[in-house]
């Protein structure tokens, strides 16, 4: 299982943060590193719960752990654990569109409330997210697939401090613009054909753009993520922010 296993230094930054520590009132909590590598064995392989192996304990009880631990927001901070020094010098937005598994479909409430949008390849949530300068994580949102990228810019950057902006013709448009410059951040973006004021822009750092596209590349090698198994966007949230914290403390 070594595969899937989380690293001593790994651990150590996530164990404070885990629930049902020894320190914590109530139960204590079944070796939770074990259970951490059980979320990330389904994460990795996209396994229905089910078929859990008897290794990690009874999977109906792994996933009744994991149901508590997404409604308590412990994932998120799980990543923000092991991803508390950012390189800030320039951010990186971009997203990626993952198709939806039927399992993923049929939550209360429709698609709707679930960042789920009928795409022309049929059902998708998108995945918005910025990076630092080296390609990790720093936030990111989930978006019906339909949507257009650059209408969730404002709140994924809203209150994240940065000196420059990386992204392609895409977000190229005058609100992303402006933002930038009442910041007085650089804009390292391609321009449209249409756009009558020129900016220069830096091709060599604008090449760090695949670092963003690396890092999409490394999230949906955990087939969880590259095929949406989670019927609500939070439990979807909660895979993407462990296999986040994964990738970010490599």
């Amino acid at each position: 299982m070594d595969r899937f296993a989380l690293t001593d230094a790994q651990w150590a930054k996530m164990e404070p943060h885990c629930l049902g520590k020894p320190s914590d009132p109530g139960r204590s909590g079944k070796d939770n590193r074990l259970f951490l590598e059980a979320v990330l064995w389904i994460a990795r392989t996209g396994s229905p719960w089910r078929d859990l192996p008897p290794f990690f304990g009874k999977w109906n009880t792994v996933f009744k752990r994991y149901s508590d631990w997404v409604k308590a927001g412990v994932f998120r901070r799980l990543f923000e654990a092991v991803s508390d020094d950012p390189d800030m010098e320039y951010a990186m937005v971009d997203a990626t569109v993952v198709k939806v598994h039927r399992h993923g479909q049929g939550a209360k409430g429709g698609p709707q409330s679930q960042a789920i949008g009928r795409t022309v390849s049929g059902w998708a949530t998108k995945i918005l997210a910025l990076t630092d300068a080296l390609g990790n994580l720093v936030h990111f949102l989930l978006m019906p697939g339909q949507h257009y990228d650059t209408v969730g810019v404002p709140p994924l950057i809203q209150d994240i401090e940065f000196a420059g902006l990386i992204a392609d013709k895409a977000f190229d448009i005058h609100s992303i613009a402006d933002e930038m410059q009442k910041r007085g951040a650089s804009i390292v973006i391609p321009q449209r054909k249409n756009r009558v004021e020129k900016r220069p822009i830096d091709r060599d750092i604008y090449n760090w753009r695949h670092l963003i596209e690396n890092f999409f590349a490394k999230l949906k090698e955990f087939k969880r993520i590259a095929m949406r198994s989670d019927k609500t966007d939070q439990s979807f949230k909660a895979m993407v922010y462990l296999a986040s914290a994964v990738i970010n403390s490599r």
